[in-house]
């Protein structure tokens, strides 16, 4: 109970040291004066005895309560006064002359600080020291103390807050926060400077101070390389017949761009693309290979702004085949290095446009004037199904042509690059629509769809199939991959 009667007091302290600035405890009780000390059963000045009523052995001392006050006891163990003894007529007075303190903690001496209502269990009203075998009840004395004088603390504390929620003058959710560091680094891609909070770590410190410096980051470059494969194995005896079968895939991909950051009245891309695609050949006597896809391919885009995302522009491209590829069983030649190439070149206005994240972009170009020269460099190869006079190696055709690109980073491990072009010299039109999509499982292995749709007017017929005009090339893919791009 005398924890009880305690917390009044503690109420009065913290409103005194929420009004003004924090003292000592030890500063607002004098000392050798008579003043109001706590015992374990009551609040008294002090202790009369009359010795009429009461015999010298019935007087007993009044038990002080020990959780922040030291008081020496001014009555012995048989009743005899010691010190602090006062006649007051027919009374005998018994006082605490001598009364320390125990400081408080630090920690409560500061302005109080609402941060939550907390459910607080009740108070013990036995607030004795407990015993323990081996041991005396004074060797453990100071952990009763300080437990039972922080309980009593946070339930004053937070009667305080509940009765005066007026003089509480911070909130634990209004206060500011605390100081931050921030190191701040340059995207290359839009020229802006990026800020990122330094969290601490413990060897901090120790580490150096470096000094940043930027430079201008002219090309933005991306390149991708991968090697796919793809096996298949059926033993002899197998029920449904089949071939054995081993396909790999290398797929080159190497972008430029000049930065828009720094040149936005300019547009300029160029793309370098290899695939090679072979193939065992079990079928063959000849060889024991064959080839599934054999492309080199450039393009390129340059342009001056005109008016928002639209450019003054002049696209080129030129792709062919790098490794003589045969018919099955013959030596008889299907393709060769330049045989055939054909080179593009065409001027008119290009719509260049990326979002805020720079995960799509788009392109579009409409050329009006546009050329294009086809070549077949190899003799034993039929010029006239390629549209070259006998006797001929290339040809030249003027007309119109139109291209679009699309890049687009769908989600954090699936791309999508597609790319349309079509050219008429009005006699005529041809058409490439290539499409790749890479899903990437971790950082050195990938799967791969690429569709290549080719439509060409002039395409002479073909016995025993159903394609003539339209033309496909899909491969899928799986293997390891490894990219590195300029952010």
């Amino acid at each position: 109970m005398s924890r009880l009667v305690f917390i009044p007091f503690l109420t009065v302290l913290l409103s005194f040291q929420s009004a003004q600035a924090a003292e000592p405890v030890t500063s607002l009780f004098p000392r050798y004066e008579r003043m109001t000390t706590i015992f374990a059963d009551t609040t008294i000045t002090s202790l009369t005895v009359f010795p009429d009523s009461l015999g010298a052995d019935s007087i007993e001392a009044p038990v002080i309560n020990n959780l922040f006050f030291d008081g020496r006891e001014e009555i012995d163990d048989e009743g005899n006064v010691e010190r602090g003894e006062s006649i007051l007529g027919d009374s005998l007075v018994f006082e605490y002359s001598d009364f320390n303190p125990y400081p408080l903690p630090s920690s409560k001496l500061k302005p109080t600080v609402f941060d939550s209502f907390r459910m607080l269990d009740p108070l013990p009203l036995d607030n004795s020291m407990g015993s323990y075998e081996g041991l005396s009840s004074y060797s453990t004395e100071w952990i009763t103390r300080l437990t039972d004088q922080d309980a009593l603390i946070r339930q004053a504390r937070q009667r305080y807050i509940i009765d005066h929620p007026e003089l509480i003058i911070y909130n634990e959710a209004h206060l500011p926060a605390p100081p931050k560091r921030y190191t701040a680094t340059v995207d290359p891609a839009t020229a802006t400077i990026l800020l990122a909070e330094v969290l601490p770590t413990k060897n901090e410190a120790e580490k150096p101070v470096l000094k940043a410096t930027f430079d201008r980051r002219h090309w933005l470059k991306k390149f991708n390389a991968d090697l796919q494969f793809s096996q298949a194995y059926i033993s002899p005896n197998w029920y449904q017949g089949g071939n054995n079968n081993l396909s790999s895939q290398i797929n080159l991909y190497y972008y430029v761009k000049l930065n828009p950051a720094f040149h936005d009245k300019l547009l300029f891309e160029n793309t370098f693309q290899y695939k090679l695609g072979l193939n065992n050949a079990p079928e063959d006597k000849v060889r024991n290979y064959s080839i599934s896809a054999d492309l080199f391919q450039w393009n390129m885009t340059a342009g001056y702004k005109s008016i928002h995302n639209w450019y003054y522009s002049v696209n080129s491209q030129f792709k062919t085949q790098l490794f003589n590829n045969y018919k099955p069983n013959s030596n008889t030649l299907k393709a060769a290095f330049l045989s055939p190439g054909e080179f593009n070149v065409s001027a008119g206005m290009t719509y260049n446009r990326s979002n805020k994240k720079k995960t799509f972009t788009v392109d579009a170009s409409i050329s009006p004037f546009s050329y294009n020269l086809k070549v077949v460099s190899d003799t034993r190869l039929n010029v006239k199904s390629y549209g070259i006079e006998e006797g001929h190696h290339t040809v030249s055709e003027y007309g119109s042509s139109c291209e679009g690109k699309v890049s687009w980073q769908i989600c954090d491990n699936i791309s999508l690059r597609s790319r349309l072009f079509a050219f008429t010299d009005y006699s005529y039109i041809q058409g490439d629509f290539e499409n790749t999509i890479s899903f990437t499982i971790n950082r050195f292995l990938s799967t791969q769809i690429f569709v290549h749709l080719r439509y060409d007017s002039s395409s002479p017929f073909v016995e025993d199939t159903e394609w003539h005009k339209f033309m496909m090339n899909e491969i899928l893919s799986f293997g390891f991959s490894y990219k590195f791009a300029s952010k």
